[in-house]
């Protein structure tokens, strides 16, 4: 498929979300590893379902894009800024990348920083932050790396089986993003 390079990285580039991934994104939403991760585990995703929420994901108060691997044009993952508030001049970020595979390898850093370049020097925001969990340690030390400060937890607010884990708040200011591209391009 032919994408829209919205946001480009080395690794990965930034396309605006449509339906035209339903079946694929509907598998990662199913897919127990993924699940756990965004906290989705006991949400019923149909193929149905899961078209309707790509078809407003872009929506008045949210900015979704695919996360597609610059090699060979596929898409991996979802980066997001929900919860959009422009008097105050924040959102939350959520992303995930689907396949195992594409794990751990730089991308989700990479695209962490294009959404965050979009979030600061596009849309004018002043914060952005991210919710996750304590047991993500791969999501939390990629988030450090890309220069998120933990501000919070709320303490055993999820349970899975047995175990209670606390839910982990960090968040990051413009003034402390430093890896833009647009900038880059402004100042040719």
């Amino acid at each position: 498929m032919n994408y829209l390079r919205k946001l480009i990285g080395h690794k990965c580039y930034l396309s605006p979300v449509d339906a035209s991934e339903t079946e694929k994104v509907a598998k990662w939403s199913n897919d127990i590893e993924v699940a756990i991760r965004t906290g989705d585990i006991s949400d019923m995703i149909t193929y149905q379902s899961q078209r309707v929420y790509l078809e407003t994901m872009n929506n008045n108060h949210g900015y979704a894009f695919y996360i597609i691997r610059e090699d060979d044009d596929e898409v991996i993952g979802i980066a997001r800024l929900m919860r959009v508030n422009f008097i105050n001049r924040n959102a939350v970020m959520g992303m995930f990348i689907g396949d195992g595979n594409d794990r751990s390898k730089g991308i989700g850093s990479e695209a962490t920083n294009l959404l965050l370049d979009f979030g600061f020097n596009a849309l004018n925001l002043k914060n952005i932050m991210i919710e996750t969990y304590s047991f993500n340690e791969p999501a939390i030390k990629a988030c450090k790396k890309c220069g998120f400060k933990e501000i919070g937890r709320r303490r055993k607010s999820i349970i899975y089986g047995n175990n209670e884990y606390d839910e982990v708040f960090m968040d990051i200011l413009s003034d402390e993003f430093q890896n833009s591209i647009i900038n880059k391009v402004l100042n040719k």
